[in-house]
């Protein structure tokens, strides 16, 4: 169960950066309205908070969670930007997330 609430945690803080990412594209990219940096800081702030309740060491969770960040912007890539991702963006995303399990869920001393 704790790898589900994990996996749950790093998805939600992968949606909280790359929307604080993604706005500030479209202001900068597509004339979107300057206000749209406000949401941004916010989800940016979020971001780093939800990265603050993990309790593995932070080294450990960054790593874990850059796997979960790649994953998740693949999908961003289809959902949101509509770009259909190819057999390799899949097989990217899984060596990703073998990654992150190693990371977070192999025995640690």
């Amino acid at each position: 169960m704790v790898e589900l609430k994990t996996l749950a945690l790093f998805i939600v803080t992968a949606v909280a950066e790359i929307v604080g990412c993604y706005l500030p594209y479209l202001w900068l990219k597509n004339n979107a309205p300057a206000w749209y940096l406000l949401p941004a800081g916010v989800s940016l702030a979020v971001f780093a908070w939800l990265l603050t309740l993990h309790p593995a060491a932070a080294g450990r969770v960054y790593a874990a969670y850059g796997g979960v960040y790649v994953s998740v912007a693949v999908l961003w890539l289809w959902h949101v930007d509509g770009i259909r991702p190819t057999p390799w963006d899949w097989l990217g995303v899984t060596v990703c997330l073998c990654g992150m399990a190693i990371i977070m869920f192999a025995p640690h001393r």
